[in-house]
């Protein structure tokens, strides 16, 4: 397994589709011209937009997708791995929270609907409720790169460790969570839980993001990161502005990792005993 430059892309995606897909194309070329060779854009790469009835106006299904094809072009164009954190595509009467890994041949190499929906009420008053819009993926997905394997997730799904211990078993040595964290909870959990997913997994976490203030209103947390699989940031965008983070991934380093804690292979099966003895001393 030989090393490579892998980039995060931050964004502060709008309204306007064309023009989000201008601003990623832009950044995607600078990381590609820095030597990137595998390059990740945030969650809802190609717009965000709060009224469910205005996105539902503004995206199309997969096969008509805009981001979709002018990201595949470039791929193809740069001779690069553009992994699309994810955008809003058409399904059925709901909406699809979907990531696209393209391939330097322009071709869709793997595709993944986000699995946990952010249903939230937050003591800021912000309040989200992505079930009402979005229909939940079933499936954890894992993907072949030339370098290494690659687990893919989107943001909520970070807090939801087992999806990560799954593709980390299943070989995965790059771990994804690419996002729009909300700044609230950015501030308080976005290191933390990037770091603790690639520490008790051996792997790579890499989390493009989006950063500040949306057309929408909403504000995003930005800090795009790569973790080695040490839980050590070598990588990190340290505001909410858009632009690129480059670092080198070296996948030998996630069996090192794994032999001086080998957490995966020491994993036992075990049940839940629920001793209540509260109740027990009542009676």
């Amino acid at each position: 397994m030989s090393d490579f430059t892998a980039a995060c892309v931050q964004l502060r995606s709008g309204k306007n589709i064309a023009e989000n897909i201008e601003q990623c194309s832009d950044l995607i070329r600078q990381a590609a011209a820095a030597g990137a060779r595998f390059v990740q854009t945030p969650e809802m790469t190609n717009v965000l937009v709060r009224s469910r009835d205005e996105l539902m106006e503004r995206i199309a299904g997969e096969d008509e997708d805009l981001t979709i094809g002018q990201l595949r072009k470039l791929a193809e164009e740069l001779g690069v791995w553009i992994h699309i954190g994810s955008i809003a595509v058409r399904f059925g009467d709901k909406v699809a929270n979907r990531g696209f890994l393209l391939s330097p041949e322009g071709r869709i190499a793997a595709r993944y609907s986000k699995i946990h929906m952010f249903d939230v009420d937050l003591p800021n008053g912000e309040s989200w409720r992505e079930s009402a819009t979005y229909e939940p993926g079933t499936k954890a997905v894992i993907t072949d790169l030339p370098w290494a394997h690659l687990g893919m997730a989107i943001c909520y799904d970070v807090r939801f460790p087992a999806i990560f211990r799954e593709q980390a078993k299943q070989g995965a040595e790059i771990l994804s969570a690419p996002a729009a964290f909300t700044r609230q909870t950015g501030e308080a959990h976005w290191h933390v839980l990037q770091r603790a997913r690639a520490i008790e997994n051996g792997a790579y976490m890499i989390s493009a993001a989006q950063g500040g203030r949306h057309e929408d209103g909403r504000e995003t947390y930005g800090h795009s990161l790569i973790v080695d699989p040490w839980g050590v940031v070598i990588g990190e965008i340290d505001h909410d502005e858009p632009g690129f983070l480059t670092a080198v991934i070296k996948p030998e380093e996630t069996g090192k990792a794994r032999q001086r804690i080998p957490a995966i292979a020491n994993e036992r099966d075990f049940s839940v005993e629920i001793v209540r003895q509260v109740q027990e001393a009542m009676n």
